[in-house]
């Protein structure tokens, strides 16, 4: 049950040899119930040097650093102030509990591929397994087999909530190792 379910999931997220199609030609599953997507406005998008202190753990967005992070996976946490300027580009973060079991983490990994704004990285800290987190945007799951998260990917992924829709996730700070 469990492999169908991931199956599902990996072919909602687009995770083939097809690059992302645009926000608005992408198909979203609209059977799927979203209940639990916590929503945050009125977040500062002003460039600053050092450690931010954000209200939300994984930060949603706010003040952040003058680099991005790249895209993709990273096997190491990565710093908030990055990831959310990545954030503010149209990026979907999937960050996860440190201590998850490998095939689990291979299951976030495998949104990754082909998607030019997603990053996926351990985050000391969390309670649940995964937080997927865009600009604003955040749902809290105890499963990486749970469908919202295909969904959440389809939806925000430089969807129309993102502050500089049309920015790069590359050329920015780190080296992804997927």
């Amino acid at each position: 049950m469990t492999a169908v379910v991931v199956a599902v999931m990996l072919a909602a997220a687009g995770c083939s040899s097809d690059p992302k199609p645009a926000a608005s030609t992408a198909t979203i599953d609209t059977s799927v119930d979203m209940s639990g997507v916590q929503s945050f406005d009125g977040l500062s998008r002003k460039h600053v040097d050092g450690p931010v202190n954000y209200p939300q753990s994984p930060p949603v967005g706010g003040d952040h650093a003058h680099v991005w992070q790249n895209c993709g996976v990273y096997d190491t946490p990565i710093a908030n102030e990055n990831a959310v300027h990545s954030l503010e580009h149209g990026a979907v973060w999937l960050a996860y509990r440190p201590d998850l079991p490998a095939d689990q983490v291979e299951v976030l990994r495998a949104f990754a591929p082909n998607q030019s704004h997603i990053l996926v990285s351990p985050y000391p800290g969390l309670k649940e397994a995964v937080v997927a987190t865009a600009w604003g945007k955040q749902l809290r799951l105890d499963s990486v087999t749970d469908p919202r998260i295909a969904v959440f990917v389809a939806t925000y992924q430089e969807g129309p909530h993102t502050p500089e829709l049309g920015a790069t996730c590359s050329g920015g700070l780190g080296n992804p190792i997927g």
